[in-house]
């Protein structure tokens, strides 16, 4: 995707998680998508760029480092009787208790860095992710900087008391949880770390995450 190219997104929500089509408003309704999709109202936003260990590809929801690489691993090799929702929020629950926290270094666009045993970087241009988990509640998709969660050295403990308060955006709260925000953000790690874009598992770090500011127009309600 070049900088001087901006073309048209229809989305026909058929995915797991629907977090994008919730993120823009967006029916997951197949008539009502099929409507949108046939319209011309747009709204232009950003998309992410990211250099990773097999190349570069882009985002325009969420992308992270961490344990929701392993998570997006066990999602997509799942069947999904009981829908989107209670299917990434078992393989979360599994994953996290077979999870050892790693040391990681993030640098933020600014030279701000953060260093320490951390569960997960969560890269966020939209607000959901993860089948209807309020990651970024402030984040907006045409706002030119990524808002980026670093989840520090959670324990057991700290899931059950905190896991319910991710699904309405207040487990950011939590001491062990710190908001940034940033236009491009690099994120390394002794031992590789799974990487995922928008619910898919596409390589391991180093990582580097890039604001590609007003990249594509989204068909919008």
């Amino acid at each position: 995707m070049q900088r001087d190219e901006r073309p048209t997104l229809a989305t026909i929500p058929i995915g797991t998680g629907m977090d994008f089509v919730r993120t823009h408003g967006i029916s997951n309704t197949f008539d009502e998508a099929v409507r949108v999709a046939a319209g011309d109202r747009t709204r232009t936003i950003d998309v992410g760029r990211v250099e990773h260990s097999r190349g570069v590809r882009y985002l325009a929801n969420v992308g992270s480092v961490g344990m929701s690489g392993a998570v997006a691993q066990r999602v997509n090799g799942m069947a999904k009787p009981l829908g989107g929702k209670a299917t990434y929020f078992y393989a979360l629950t599994r994953v996290f208790f077979e999870w050892r926290n790693t040391p990681i270094s993030v640098e933020l666009a600014d030279g701000t860095t953060r260093e320490g045993a951390m569960h997960d970087v969560i890269v966020a241009n939209g607000k959901w992710h993860g089948g209807a988990m309020l990651l970024a509640p402030e984040a907006e998709p045409d706002d030119g900087h990524f808002d980026i969660v670093l989840i520090g050295d959670v324990n057991k403990r700290d899931f059950v008391t905190t896991v319910p308060k991710i699904y309405n955006g207040s487990y950011l709260a939590h001491p062990k949880v710190e908001l940034l925000r940033s236009a491009g953000v690099a994120v390394d790690a002794p031992e590789p770390l799974p990487i995922e874009l928008d619910g898919e598992q596409v390589g391991s770090t180093p990582a580097r995450f890039e604001v590609v500011p007003r990249a594509l127009q989204v068909r919008v309600p």
